[in-house]
């Protein structure tokens, strides 16, 4: 698939940047080579250099966000850009712009909602052994809990259909913005693939914006958030069984005692077991509860996405315009 079969589609690149003066200005141009018939919007998270300056000077267009935090970010960007085809990647040059139209022929050949360029060389991502591992286990993490769509959900080089971007919430503020996305599609089943890619290294003089134990561990706080609120069953049915163990082993002696001597010696004990079992019976009429409010959640978010035009594979020309844009067609030809 050649650039020039873009020509009907509005494309937008979006670039969330802080601090990326080094790099920002060559990923803009690389960009505008790539996709001559994309828009370029770079969104400066109150970076303290020249970020905003070298990428409007690029020909991008630049939006300050205050809110600090990629989540922050994202999620304006997703409320203001209208398009048909969005393109996410870094401002730090380890993405390929070069990448893009092969990550647009995927969205659209494989007639998908999100394409996911995962990382072949991210462990190598300036010696940062600590983020590798980390990935290992929140990816290994994932699997289990929200199943196996994918490998990197880490990656911030992603293309999506409009259908995607505006039915999806963006309720987190940080780096933990990649999970979020990748819990959205695999609780309402969309249509998604992976892309495997280089990974480039940091230019000498710029850093990385992750820390591995803070933002760490606001992404395990992210998972047990989205567990909760899409799997809640499985989350307080964890708790559930928790308590229902204590309360076995505190009542097991007592049980015993009562057993061979007729007697309860042990009141504090039985007092303790009992309102552990109360827990775990407490925590799994939740899980209950709260799976049927998810599920009932779950299909308002599915309807709100099949509201959507989709804007893959055939027929696009015809599907993949925004509304307005259709409405203007069809006065045209009225006219």
């Amino acid at each position: 698939m050649r650039k020039d079969d873009f020509r009907d589609l509005s494309i937008a690149v979006l670039l969330p940047c802080y601090n990326e003066e080094l790099t920002i200005g060559d990923v803009v141009a690389r960009f505008r080579q790539a996709l001559p018939s994309a828009t370029i919007y770079v969104y400066d998270n109150n970076s303290r250099d020249f970020t905003a300056l070298r990428a409007r000077a690029a020909g991008a267009i630049v939006v300050r966000e205050p809110r600090q935090g990629k989540g922050n970010v994202v999620r304006r960007m997703f409320s203001d850009i209208d398009a048909d085809i969005y393109v996410m990647a870094d401002g730090d040059g380890t993405y390929a712009p070069e990448d893009a139209p092969l990550l647009i022929a995927t969205l659209l050949g494989e007639r998908c909602d999100m394409v996911v360029g995962t990382r072949k060389g991210v462990t190598d991502d300036a010696g940062r052994k600590g983020h590798a591992f980390g990935n290992q286990i929140f990816n290994s993490l994932y699997h289990r809990m929200f199943g196996r769509d994918f490998t990197d959900i880490f990656s911030g080089y992603r293309a999506f259909t409009r259908r995607y971007v505006k039915s999806f919430p963006a309720v987190s503020g940080g780096f933990e913005i990649e999970t979020e996305m990748s819990v959205h599609a695999s609780e309402l089943r969309l249509p998604v693939t992976e892309l495997p890619l280089e990974y480039g290294r940091r230019p000498e003089g710029s850093t990385s914006k992750l820390s591995t134990f803070r933002d760490g561990a606001k992404i395990l706080f992210m998972f047990a958030t989205l567990m909760k609120e899409t799997r809640p069953f499985v989350f307080f049915g964890l708790f559930s069984i928790v308590f229902a163990i204590l309360a076995a082993a505190f009542f097991a002696p007592v049980l015993y005692e009562y057993v061979t001597t007729g007697l309860v010696l042990r009141m504090p004990t039985l007092v303790v077991s009992t309102v552990l079992a109360l827990f775990s019976v407490l925590f799994g009429v939740t899980g209950v509860i709260l799976d049927s409010v998810a599920r009932g959640r779950a299909e308002t978010k599915r309807i709100l996405y099949l509201a959507l035009a989709p804007a893959r594979g055939e027929g696009r020309s015809e599907l993949a315009l925004p509304n307005r844009r259709r409405a203007s067609e069809a006065r045209s030809k009225a006219a």
